[in-house]
Order: C-alpha cells, then structure tokens, then sequence
C-alpha cells in the first residue's frame, strides 16, 4: 500500500514494523506483566493520574489471567519506550506528518484466547482534540493476527467524513451510535498479519474489533505520534511522562490549526476507555 493510499483509505499495513529483537522484547515484559496479573483480582498499578495501569478482563482468574490493557507501557518498561522512541513503522508516519513528529500516547490491548473483549466503532480522535488532526495511531503486532482472534477492523475513507457523536443521551461512551455502526459495518475490513507487522492508522478514521474467538492471543502495542505542532486542547486519556517528546526532527514551537467541531470528551476515571465503552451495553445511554 502506497502512502497516496493512506490518505485515500485513512490507514497503511507495513511489515516488519518491528526488529526481532524489538518483538522479543515486548513480548517478554508482556508476559511478564501477565504472569504478575494472577495475583490480581481488579485493575491495579498506578499511572501518573493515579488511574490503574493495569485493566483485567471480565472472568479474569489466577488459573485464566487475562490482562487485556496496559496504559503508557513506555513509562515502566525500557523495551516499549525505545520500541516507541524508534522503529521501522515511525519512519514512515515521517512521511505522513512529518518531518517534526511528537510521541503522543501509547497502550497495549490484548485479547486472550476466548476473551469476550469487544471494541466497539469510535474515531480516536473523538478521545483527544488537538489543533489539527494530525495524529497517527501505530498499531503493532506483537501475535499473529488473524480472522478469528479479533483484529482490527476499519472502515476505509471514514476519516474523510465526519466526526461522529461518542456522547448518547449526556452519556460519554466512546463508541458511534449504533445507526452508525450499522451504516459502516458492512464496509469494514479486517487488518491481519504476522507479529512484527503493524497498522498505521488516520485519528478520524472508524474501526474497531470483535471478540476473540481463537485459542490464540492477540496482543497489540500501540504507540500514537502527533505532528509536533497539534497541540492538545484537553488532558490526555493516556498520559506519560514522555508526553510530547520530540521523536523525530526539532521543535518548532509553532500551531497549526484545523477546522473542525466536536463535543469535548470525558476524561475517563477508570483503568482504561473499556469501562466507557461498557456504558452502552448497560443502558446507560
């Protein structure tokens, strides 16, 4: 896929995003981070908003860990932050926003084999206003992603339309309504490939993902860079203490600004934006 694509279909595949030795390393606190989720029955940790790094998923067990988010993975593990701070993958979002690019935030989402995990269709744009919506979301694949164990679904050129409604009913659920999603859905294509690879992905653009439904887990870092002049107009739903470090080219100290109207955000409260998400499924909006 060309980078004229990326702009058309408002995301890019690459391969090989990451080193071996990168992916190994990864891989190896990831694990270490599940092991250590068996001796927790609820989100535990602490970020730098004093929120839980880490979230479990329903049915989590000492004998079934399922660890399904880790926020700002960067700030407690030297392999995520210099995985972040230079890879295959941020050369080309140079080539997108660049040459003066900024770390903005970054997470791990990880489904376990049978995890119920569902995210449900947003534009991530919708979570983090900034001046102008030049925002890339790298999204690297540290398992094999198939069909079955719930990968990334998108729905090309939606970043070129509008900014859709994540408040339903003064309710912030960070999700599209559902007429929505039952106009996109259709239209959505899977993202796969082998671990190493990963998806580079416009901020307006509408994806999301199903369940797991595989023996197999699917594991994702994602790291998200902004030009170096967006500048953010709310506090960051994933915050770090490299917030704003410059990973490519020089700071300018300038802002650029874009036209565009959406409701602010709520800035969430609980371990990750899932507990957000799960407002629709009870009625709450």
């Amino acid at each position: 896929m060309s980078i004229d694509q990326y702009w058309t279909d408002g995301y890019l595949y690459v391969e090989d995003a990451l080193t071996a030795a990168q992916l190994a390393g990864l891989r190896n606190d990831f694990d270490a981070w599940k092991e250590q989720s068996r001796e927790h029955t609820e989100p535990y940790g602490e970020t730098v908003d004093g929120r839980a790094r880490f979230d479990l998923e329903v049915g989590h067990s000492a004998d079934h860990p399922a660890l399904r988010r880790v926020a700002s993975p960067v700030d407690v593990s030297e392999a995520f932050l210099e995985t972040m701070r230079d890879n295959a993958a941020l050369d080309v979002v140079t080539q997108l926003i660049g040459p003066n690019v900024e770390f903005n935030n970054s997470k791990i989402n990880s489904k376990q084999p049978g995890a119920a995990t569902e995210v449900k269709f947003h534009q991530d744009f919708l979570f983090q206003p900034h001046t102008n919506e030049d925002l890339v979301a790298v999204l690297f694949f540290l398992d094999d992603v198939t069909e079955q164990n719930g990968p990334l679904e998108v729905v090309p050129g939606t970043h070129r339309g509008p900014l859709y409604d994540h408040w339903h009913d003064g309710v912030y659920t960070g999700a599209v309504a559902p007429e929505v999603k039952a106009e996109h859905e259709a239209q959505a294509v899977p993202i796969h490939g082998p671990a190493g690879s990963a998806c580079l992905m416009h901020t307006r653009l509408l994806h999301g993902s199903a369940p797991n439904q595989s023996d197999q887990p699917r594991t994702l870092f994602i790291a998200e860079y902004r030009a170096e002049d967006a500048k953010p107009l709310q506090v960051n739903h994933l915050p770090s203490r490299f917030e704003g470090e410059v990973v490519r080219g020089e700071r300018t100290n300038r802002v650029r600004c874009s036209e565009y109207e959406m409701e602010f955000p709520e800035v969430p409260t609980g371990a990750s934006f899932f507990d957000q998400q799960a407002k629709a499924d009870a009625g709450e909006a």
